[in-house]
């Protein structure tokens, strides 16, 4: 009982960062009246996904594991566009590289060890892990269409399509964390929802404001 009061402390350690990235946009988002991709979102959300990932491998929870490593590198990208990754300081940049690269390492070199612990969990039936990894590609896939987004643009932004795929896969990830019974999970989508509806709502204003001064 006790160790796992520790794996969701680390849990929710890794969700409060992603609230607080969330909350940092949505107030600089609030003061431009658009949705903007600030720096500091960025850098937590590299922080908080080296925990969520952490949590993720403590849980034996693929479907978490296997979205934090996709999204990770994508973190990253967003910080070099923004010219901020090499300001981190050096140890900070070898923890965030070399963490998922010693874990996946380590998952591959004892694999019947974690195959067993990963995929043939009795607490989470196959359908439901695929169910799982299904909302966490969705969920993460936000970040590949933004980075693609943000690669044609030449600067780090956060487009109308982010939010709502980010809605679409909290949605899904929710489901899945009611029938996992993860708090960590439930409480750290339902809030994100807010924030993702927020930022369309700022969008489609700025869109109109635009729209109506031409």
């Amino acid at each position: 009982m006790k160790e796992n009061l520790y794996i969701y402390a680390v849990g929710f350690m890794a969700q409060a960062l992603f609230s607080a990235r969330l909350i940092v946009q949505w107030i600089k988002s609030e003061k431009a009246g658009d949705s903007l991709s600030p720096a500091i979102f960025w850098q937590l959300s590299i922080l908080a996904s080296w925990l969520l990932f952490v949590y993720g491998l403590l849980r034996n929870d693929f479907a978490i594991i296997f979205g934090q490593i996709i999204a990770y590198t994508i973190y990253i990208r967003n910080l070099q566009l923004q010219n901020r990754w090499k300001k981190l300081p050096l140890i900070s940049r070898i923890l965030a590289l070399g963490t998922p690269i010693i874990a996946i390492a380590n998952i591959l070199l004892n694999w019947e060890l974690h195959h067993t612990l990963l995929f043939k969990n009795k607490d989470i039936p196959l359908l439901l892990l695929i169910w799982g990894m299904a909302g966490q590609i969705t969920f993460t896939f936000r970040f590949v269409y933004q980075w693609i987004y943000s690669e044609k643009k030449g600067e780090s932004c956060l487009p109308l399509g982010f939010w709502i795929i980010s809605i679409i896969g909290s949605c899904m990830i929710l489901s899945y964390a009611i029938y996992r019974t993860d708090p960590v999970l439930f409480i750290g989508q339902g809030f994100g929802m807010i924030v993702y509806a927020r930022n369309i709502i700022l969008i489609r204003k700025k869109k109109l404001m635009v729209n109506s001064e031409n």
